[in-house]
């Protein structure tokens, strides 16, 4: 076979990505085990199989899995100081995997009544974003309230990293000044600030985080949302 075209690093998947908490391996099946309309043809002809989750191209060369990246984001894991501070990591990766499809729902309701709401003039959109609203604002609350302190402070992270806006202000934008100072405090008296911003540079818990889930979206764990690669962290 001839790669020569390919201006990209091949890896054998035999060693690939091992999870931010455990020592597992990702193993994929050989190409030859998946129905052949599910293979693609690359520019030179040679067959592979797209893995989404890996975001890769997977070849068989000599009865070898080979897997040719798409991206690989390299995010440099933090320095522990201590024992307690490496648990504290486990600990926050545990907390970021039971929050995070919790996190994607919520995301992707809010940017499917922006994205609806665009397009409409100011009557049809006020009607449309008054039968939507409060449906999306008590399912913020319901999680909000559900989730353990931790938990909230993570969804809370979460979705300003991803929209840029804090819960604080999602929840003013859709129920009004009021409400949002409302959640606020009951959001403090949980110990979550819903109006602090996501800030890797300057938390240690958002440094964390922001390694966490790199590791993850590198590993297949999380599946990456929209414009997950537009966010940039700022020194």
């Amino acid at each position: 076979m001839k790669f020569n075209k390919l201006i990209l690093i091949f890896l054998l998947f035999t060693a690939l990505f091992a999870h931010a908490q455990q020592d597992s391996i990702l193993i994929a099946k050989p190409i030859s085990q998946y129905p052949p309309e599910m293979l693609k043809t690359d520019d030179v002809g040679n067959k592979y199989y797209y893995d989404e989750g890996q975001k890769a191209r997977i070849y068989e060369i000599n009865g070898e899995n080979v897997v040719v990246m798409d991206e690989l984001i390299l995010f440099k894991k933090p320095k522990f100081n201590n024992q307690l501070d490496q648990n504290y990591y486990f600990f926050l990766n545990k907390k970021l995997n039971r929050v995070y499809p919790l996190f994607i729902t919520a995301l992707e309701q809010y940017q499917d009544i922006e994205n609806e709401s665009r397009g409409l003039d100011k009557s049809a959109q006020r009607k449309y974003v008054n039968a939507r609203q409060n449906a999306l604002a008590d399912q913020y609350e319901k999680q909000l309230r559900d989730l353990t302190t931790t938990e909230g402070r993570v969804f809370a992270k979460l979705m300003n990293r991803a929209t840029g806006k804090t819960v604080y202000d999602i929840i003013k934008e859709l129920r009004g000044g009021w409400s949002a100072f409302w959640w606020n405090v009951k959001g403090n008296i949980a110990d979550v600030d819903i109006k602090e911003p996501f800030n890797p540079h300057k938390n240690r818990t958002d440094e964390f985080l922001e390694a966490l889930l790199q590791s993850n979206w590198n590993a297949g764990y999380f599946q990456p949302y929209p414009g997950y690669q537009n966010f940039k962290i700022k020194k």
